[in-house]
């Protein structure tokens, strides 16, 4: 919860992306310094930036995605969809075989 705080609230100060590869990055050494370290490597603008990172409209909009997010059918990330359709096999003939069947029903 708190790294999708924080990227929306680097998203305020135009940092969404460059927070966002760092939290992919470190995946695995996400914790509650390593997220303020981001902020501060970034230079954002602290007192801004955790206000936002609090806020209640935040928060709703991360609670929003997750709720999507579980009656789309996302278990995990990254999930794809092509046209609606879940992309099981994400090799590069999945991704070839589901865009030419979407292709032909145009």
């Amino acid at each position: 919860m708190k790294a999708a705080s924080a990227a929306l609230a680097a998203e305020s100060q135009g940092k969404f992306w460059e927070f966002h590869d760092q939290l992919f990055k470190n995946y695995n050494r996400l914790n509650d310094k390593f997220i303020d370290d981001i902020a501060t490597v970034l230079q954002l603008n602290q007192e801004p930036f955790e206000k936002r990172m609090n806020s209640p409209e935040v928060r709703q909009q991360i609670q929003q995605d997750l709720e999507d997010g579980q009656k789309a059918g996302v278990r995990g990330t990254p999930t794809i969809f092509i046209n609606g359709r879940l992309l099981q096999d994400r090799s590069l003939n999945g991704f070839k075989t589901i865009i030419d069947n979407e292709l032909k029903k145009k």
